[in-house]
């Protein structure tokens, strides 16, 4: 069979986030279920709306020679580019089938096909065995209702298959079919950083082991969602097929380093291997920095990392379980400088005992660290976590609530400020941490010394962007009359 998968979304955004923005990172999701549909012989192709301008009428041609389409969906505040694309799938033929997957179907389950209503089939959790029973119901050979992990429509009502199955040993999944998206240019990351190309992204474990209050989890849902790794010797070995052509891997874990004897084993193997690939390691924790495991880091090509801090005071941190203490959070931060890797975290602002004294301390900690680029951002209380739940129970969230978050704003009782003081004390934190004289001076200081100057670059558009950021912002919320 031919099957057509999606990755809706907006061409040239310009709206990016000024952390980490997932339009800019290959579709690993969409590649697995790829490399699981063509091992079995069936013909694939990935459109990512994200990386290129895809007309009607080039949409109509593909879906000529298509059997089915698969569309990821996250959980948008709006679903108006996935709802648009399958509003256009089904005007160029409305019989073709159109499943839907990823995180909001997973969170939401049977509401997702309420809001992306065209669609007819929802895989909830793992698709990589769901797609291949898929095809087998395509072919008359399997009933829907005999499906694990779906909701599907029938005579008019949303109806569920079986119960979810996980896949217990991630090493028996073929690794993702990246030539599918080799056509798009992954490389080009918002404010300049200038990636080494062929760029693509891994993923070595699926679920968190750690149990942080403010994180949507899937095993919220699901309590046999759990935390799963692939093998030392299975991701030394997708390493190895990756041939010359990539020379930037996106590390994509929750939390990479969790497993610190997996990880001596990887970075040991990729050192014997002496692969030319630099590495970016989105998802670690400061308790699991150590010399020697750095050391080895940079010797295989780790080039940046990026730390969930979340906050200032330890207080906060404990409130939120990130089992984290102020000291390891400097530890971490500066022998990570030290091995010269570009260094990013992650700060959240508004927890519900916070006070203006808490976001100060948050601030000027932040301000502390010898980071390269902080995000900061308020508190949401996300469907999946701890947080919600509790806000559930405490009817401060209606259980049946169709939303996917809240801040945590006072107008929902979940916080002290409201959400206009929320966003004040965001924009006011990256003004402070990105406008101080010591941190130009050091990021120059840091060209310099590398001998590469595209992070002043990315440094310098990230500033004009928070400048044009804030001047729109401050247009639409002007401050209240006293």
């Amino acid at each position: 069979m031919k099957i057509l998968l999606l990755k809706p979304g907006v061409f040239e955004n310009t709206t990016k986030n000024l952390m980490l923005d997932p339009s800019t990172l290959p579709p690993l999701g969409l590649l697995y279920l790829a490399a699981v549909l063509e091992k079995e012989g069936h013909s694939v192709e990935i459109l990512d709306f994200c990386m290129e301008n895809i007309s009607k009428e080039r949409l109509k041609n593909l879906l000529l020679k298509t059997d089915a389409v698969g569309m990821t969906v996250c959980s948008d505040i709006e679903f108006i580019p996935y709802n648009d694309i399958s509003k256009t799938i089904k005007e160029i033929d409305s019989d073709i089938p159109q499943i839907i997957g990823g995180p909001h179907c997973t969170f939401v389950q049977k509401q997702s096909l309420q809001d992306i209503p065209l669609a007819d089939i929802s895989v909830i959790g793992e698709g990589e065995h769901v797609i291949l029973d898929l095809v087998k119901h395509l072919q008359g050979k399997k009933a829907l209702a005999d499906i694990n992990g779906i909701y599907y429509r029938s005579n008019g009502n949303i109806m569920q298959g079986k119960p979810l199955q996980i896949i217990e040993n991630l090493d028996d999944l073929p690794f993702p079919a990246r030539h599918l998206v080799d056509k798009y240019d992954y490389g080009d990351f918002p404010f300049g950083f200038q990636l080494r190309k062929i760029v693509s992204s891994t993923i070595t474990s699926r679920g968190c082991p750690f149990k942080c209050r403010f994180c949507a989890r899937y095993n919220n849902f699901f309590p046999e969602w759990t935390f799963r790794q692939r093998s030392a010797e299975n991701i030394l070995k997708e390493f190895e097929e990756l041939n010359k052509k990539y020379k930037t891997m996106n590390i994509v874990d929750d939390s990479f380093l969790a497993d610190n004897k997996r990880a001596h084993k990887i970075f040991d193997g990729l050192i014997e291997m002496g692969k030319d690939i630099d590495l970016w390691i989105y998802g670690t924790r400061v308790d699991a920095a150590s010399k020697e495991l750095y050391k080895k880091m940079k010797k295989a090509g780790v080039k940046i990392i990026f730390f969930g801090i979340e906050s200032g005071n330890q207080d906060v941190l404990d409130y939120y379980n990130k089992r984290t203490t102020l000291p390891q959070i400097r530890n971490a931060v500066k022998l990570s400088r030290k091995m010269n890797f570009i260094t990013m975290g992650s700060f959240i602002l508004g927890a519900p005992m916070e006070t203006n004294e808490h976001i100060e301390n948050t601030i000027k900690f932040a301000c502390s660290l010898p980071l390269d680029f902080a995000g900061f951002g308020p508190l949401r209380y996300i469907k999946g976590s701890q947080l919600w739940n509790e806000a559930v129970e405490e009817n401060k969230i209606p259980k049946d609530s169709d939303e996917i978050f809240f801040f945590a704003d006072s107008e929902h009782g979940l916080g002290n400020f409201t959400k206009k003081e929320l966003m004040d004390f965001t924009l006011d934190a990256f003004q402070r941490f990105y406008y101080r004289p010591t941190y130009m001076i050091s990021q120059v200081f840091r060209n310099l010394i590398r001998n590469d100057y595209t992070l002043l670059y990315s440094g310098l558009k990230l500033l004009f962007s928070m400048k044009k950021e804030m001047v729109t912002f401050k247009k639409i919320n002007p401050p209240a009359k006293k």
